[in-house]
């Protein structure tokens, strides 16, 4: 059947997480998968890790980051650290149901499928603060990415494993885990799952994190599109900077021509800035051809991927 790990990012989560512990062993019971859970204690000051420790229950791992480095980085660790077939995260807000899992973990065995994603039924989150920017920044997301996934915000996900440990996390990056999954070519199945209110602990979401995904989002499309050759981006640039510096000054040159004089008119210095700074921006970008060139040739870095069993 199987292995399946579950990482399970933590901060401040005392009143939370032995009760989360229970639903996953619950939900596991009747079942006949061999699981571990993975608990990433992201810095909490405090009583989680105590908690945790005393359960004293060999399916439980716990990794404790020497610092609060960010719930994005505690799912990589959890990740890196993962021994199973299939890998699921979930928060420990207990404000999903661990047996939704069981679905996801029969659809990635029995249907094509490399991961299969949440979306939040009837979401019991605040409306103005959570609900309308999740809904605006979704909305956003889709229109950026070119891509169908309607809740990426959702924390419960399942993926096979060769597919989530070759993905890249850093910032924010984990709301679009399941983007980057279907950029190195996986299949996606999006369910609805069940969703409650927090009962216990503090939100660590807020509007500030909406603005952050919304960069990060840029990020992501840029990574998608110039990665292997960011030259293409930057000479785009440059070249529209050099075109217009060269317009401007061209036009100065025929009123000269026609006798007019053109000395100390800002419009010169405007013309020279934006030529300069055109031949700059196009200069970076061969640079940084140069900087990814050297990245995957030293590294021995390969920039395709070849789907598992096909060698």
């Amino acid at each position: 059947m199987g292995r399946i790990s579950l990482v399970i990012p933590v901060f401040n989560e005392a009143d939370n997480i032995l009760l989360l512990i229970q639903q996953v062993i619950q939900a596991f019971k009747w079942q006949n998968f061999d699981y571990e859970i993975i608990v990433v204690d992201d810095g909490s000051g405090d009583d989680t890790i105590r908690r945790v420790k005393n359960l004293n229950d060999p399916r439980v791992r716990l990794i404790e980051l020497k610092r609060n480095y960010g719930q994005c980085l505690a799912i990589k660790a959890g990740i890196d650290y993962s021994t199973g077939d299939y890998i699921a995260t979930i928060d420990g807000d207990l404000q999903n149901d661990p047996e939704d899992l069981i679905e996801m973990l029969h659809i990635l065995q029995n249907e094509q499928f490399d991961v299969v994603t949440g979306i939040r039924k009837k979401r019991k989150d605040q409306v103005i603060f959570r609900k309308i920017p999740s809904f605006i920044a979704n909305s956003l997301i889709r229109w950026i990415t070119g891509t169908s996934i309607i809740d990426n915000g959702c924390a419960i996900k399942l993926f096979k494993s060769h597919i989530i440990k070759d993905i890249p996390l850093y910032g924010e990056l984990h709301r679009f885990i399941v983007i980057l999954a279907i950029y190195d070519g996986a299949k996606v199945k999006q369910i609805e799952v069940k969703h409650y209110p927090r009962m216990n602990g503090v939100s660590k979401y807020g509007l500030s994190r909406t603005f952050k995904v919304l960069s990060d989002v840029i990020l992501l499309q840029f990574y998608r599109k110039y990665a292997q050759t960011p030259s293409h981006f930057y000479i785009k640039i440059g070249s529209l900077l050099c075109f217009s510096g060269a317009i401007i000054l061209s036009y100065l040159l025929a009123i000269k021509i026609l006798g007019y004089d053109i000395w100390g008119i800002p419009l010169i210095f405007l013309g020279v800035l934006l030529l300069l700074a055109g031949l700059q921006v196009i200069t970076s970008g061969i640079v940084l051809d140069y900087i990814m060139r050297t990245y995957f040739e030293s590294q021995n870095k390969k920039p395709y991927g070849i789907k598992k069993g096909d060698i």
